[in-house]
Order: structure tokens, then C-alpha cells, then sequence
């Protein structure tokens, strides 16, 4: 009996070849604020007529991906194939001013360099704004390749993030956010259908009393993934912290993920200071199926994702390796 709710999945195969386009937007409206773009795209096999047979699936829906403070387009690219290879378009967005032009050239390990600094209130704040900037500027700018144009369903958009990423997933999912006064605003892009955040960005270090006036706009249903082992790297708290998120959304259904023995750079591809991780391969697999489960449920609406997903077999599959509620 096959274990998954395809045939065709298994987390070691991307069943599609997948290519990549970079390019850089410009945001005039923020001073010539630099936005660089990666975008994931499988290839399918050409029919007798010459186009591109999907196999089935109709229009490619879009799944954004933001990084975490210090990273770029190029981070969690085994994640972004994997997605990318079973039917998405996978759209990468650069924030600058907290990505790695913060360390760049600078001598000193990226982490160290960035714990010694001071981040600016209105580099959060751009990187928020790029998101939309970025959802903006994506039909006009691939009109360039009508090849793969013709493949995308802009109607059907999920978002992403790791850690920063998942904190900017998290406000353009409706999540409350000081600006640059101090006042608490609500930013939601109503063009996105679901959410996955990889390591969650809680905000107590800005001095909010109440988790629920903050958390509880959120109104995106998202898939929450964490492990025991996913401390912040630049401050003093450990993985607990990032399940506030979690238990103080009250207006979206939301999923928990939480790997054994997880760490945090693990959702990204990459160790950063962190030692070898003798778990990345089975925890680099459960991260790739949750994470493909949750988009065909949720983007896709596919009914034998949402029924594996949330019927026990998830569950059953992960084992001990990682819960799920």
C-alpha cells in the first residue's frame, strides 16, 4: 500500500525538472529600493502539438518564500525544488537591509557579525512592504517568459518563510506590528490562500504585553513547523518561545509541526554556526512532505491530501520522529 496520498511522492525524488530565473525589481516608490527575485519552475514534457503537457494539473499555483535575517533568494533551495517539482511555481524575494549584504565582505562569522548589530525599525518595515511590491510586479515581469506565463494560476498564492521570513509571512497573514512609531498596525494581503511558517517569529522583545492582541488577527490558515532544538541564534530563548504564534491565532485553523530533536537551521538547507546534524536527512524529508501535504490541501485543494494529512496517516508516517496537531 503506498504510504503517501500519491504514487508518485517519494522525498528523496523531485519528479519534475526544475530550472530557475533570477532578476532584480526596483521599487521606485521606496527610493530605488533594490528587490532581488528567484523563481523555481518545473518543465514538463511537450505533447505532439509542442506544449508543455502538465500531466493532469491545470494553471501552477504560486508559493512566495522569504528568508530569515542574514539570508537571500538562494537559501532552502532542497525545499523550494522539491515543491517546485511536484507542480508550483516557487517565487524567492530578497529583503535588502536584512539579508546578506548585513555581513558581506565583512571579516568575522555572519552570526557574530549580526549579534553585534543594531537592526533599523524601517528595514522591518521595507522588508514587509516587499512582499506586496513583489506579488505587484510578478504577472508583468513574467510576461518576459510566456512559456512559463502560461502555466501560472495568479489567483492561487500561498506564502513562506523561515524565522524573519516566517515573522513577515506572519504580518502579511494579518499579524499585528509596531511601526515605526510604535503604533500597532494590521497589514494583511488578502491575495494569499495559506501559509507555512519554518521556525515562527514571536516579538516579545519589542515589549508587547498581550500575545492574543498581536497573534490573534491572523486570519491565514498555516502550517506551523519547529523543533525541540530550534533556539534563536542571535537571542536567549529556546523553541518554546516561537509556539506563542501558534497558541494565540484564533481566526485561521492552524497545524503544528514540531521535529525531534530539530534545529534551526535545518528549514534552511544550511548550519550556519551550528554543529552536523545526524538527523538532517529524515528531518530534510519530513519537512519536504508536510510541506508538500499541506500546499495540496490547502493551495491545490486536493481532498486526498487534506484526508492524509489530517486523518492519522501524517501522523502514523512521522512516527516518532516529529508530532502533529
Amino acid at each position: 500500500m503506498n504510504k503517501f496520498w500519491r504514487s508518485d511522492i517519494d522525498p528523496d525524488i523531485d519528479p519534475l525538472k526544475v530550472m530557475i530565473k533570477r532578476d532584480k525589481l526596483v521599487d521606485f516608490s521606496r527610493d530605488g529600493r533594490p528587490v532581488k527575485i528567484k523563481m523555481y519552475y518545473p518543465v514538463f514534457k511537450e505533447d505532439a502539438s509542442g506544449a508543455q503537457a502538465r500531466d493532469g494539473q491545470t494553471k501552477l499555483p504560486v508559493i512566495v518564500w522569504s528568508h530569515g535575517l542574514g539570508g537571500g533568494v538562494d537559501g532552502a533551495a532542497f525545499l523550494s525544488r522539491f515543491i517546485a517539482s511536484h507542480g508550483y511555481i516557487i517565487y524567492h524575494v530578497q529583503h535588502h537591509g536584512t539579508d546578506t549584504s548585513l555581513w558581506e565582505g565583512k571579516p568575522g562569522h555572519p552570526w557574530d557579525i549580526i549579534r553585534d548589530m543594531k537592526i533599523d525599525r524601517s528595514a522591518t518595515l521595507n522588508r514587509f512592504l516587499d512582499i506586496p511590491f513583489a506579488l505587484d510586479q510578478f504577472p508583468d515581469w513574467v510576461k518576459q517568459y510566456p512559456e512559463i506565463e502560461e502555466m501560472i494560476d495568479f489567483d492561487n498564492i500561498g506564502m513562506s518563510g523561515h524565522s524573519f521570513g516566517s515573522l513577515t509571512t506572519q504580518v502579511v497573514g494579518g499579524m499585528m506590528f509596531p511601526d515605526e512609531k510604535g503604533v500597532l498596525r494590521r497589514s494583511r494581503d488578502e491575495r494569499l490562500k495559506a501559509g507555512i511558517l519554518y521556525s515562527p517569529g514571536p516579538i516579545d522583545h519589542l515589549g508587547l504585553d498581550e500575545p492574543r492582541d498581536v497573534y490573534g488577527s491572523i486570519d491565514l490558515p498555516m502550517l506551523h513547523m519547529t523543533g525541540t532544538d530550534d533556539n534563536s541564534p542571535i537571542e536567549d530563548w529556546d523553541y518554546t518561545k516561537r509556539l506563542d504564534v501558534y497558541n494565540n491565532i484564533t481566526e485561521a485553523k492552524q497545524h503544528l509541526l514540531v521535529l525531534k530533536d530539530g534545529d534551526h537551521m535545518v528549514f534552511n538547507g544550511s548550519r550556519g554556526k551550528l554543529g552536523q546534524n545526524p538527523n538532517r536527512e529524515k528531518h530534510e524529508s519530513i519537512i519536504k512532505i508536510g510541506a508538500l501535504a499541506y500546499w495540496d490541501a490547502m493551495i491545490k485543494e486536493d481532498q486526498a491530501a487534506k484526508d492524509w494529512l489530517l486523518n492519522g496517516e501524517f501522523k502514523a508516517w512521522l512516527n516518532s520522529d516529529a508530532t502533529f496537531e
